[in-house]
């Protein structure tokens, strides 16, 4: 599993009541990855996804812009091993 990762990515900026949890799981279901979107106390919105690496690559940068409403200002990434925790992509 060498090509197969998990991420954790956090995204900061205007990213809540701007429908980043649904574009998201839209974006990665097309990318054909797993995991979770949750919006942070914060106001931050946290992603946790799992499948190909390059697919979870494309995932981090389209983080990096996001929805059209969306204005992010900060995106922190995190990768770890696959661990197969997921079976499809939830919106929190």
């Amino acid at each position: 599993m060498a090509d197969k990762a998990q991420v954790r990515i956090v995204v900061r900026g205007r990213v809540q009541g701007v429908f980043f949890r649904a574009a998201t799981a839209q974006e990665a279901r097309s990318l054909g990855l797993t995991g979770w979107v949750r919006n942070r106390p914060d106001g931050a919105v946290e992603i946790r996804a799992e499948g190909a690496r390059r697919n979870l690559e494309m995932l981090a940068a389209w983080a990096h812009q996001g929805p059209p409403a969306a204005r992010v200002t900060d995106v922190e990434v995190e990768w770890s091993e696959y661990a197969g925790n997921w079976r499809d992509f939830a919106v929190r």
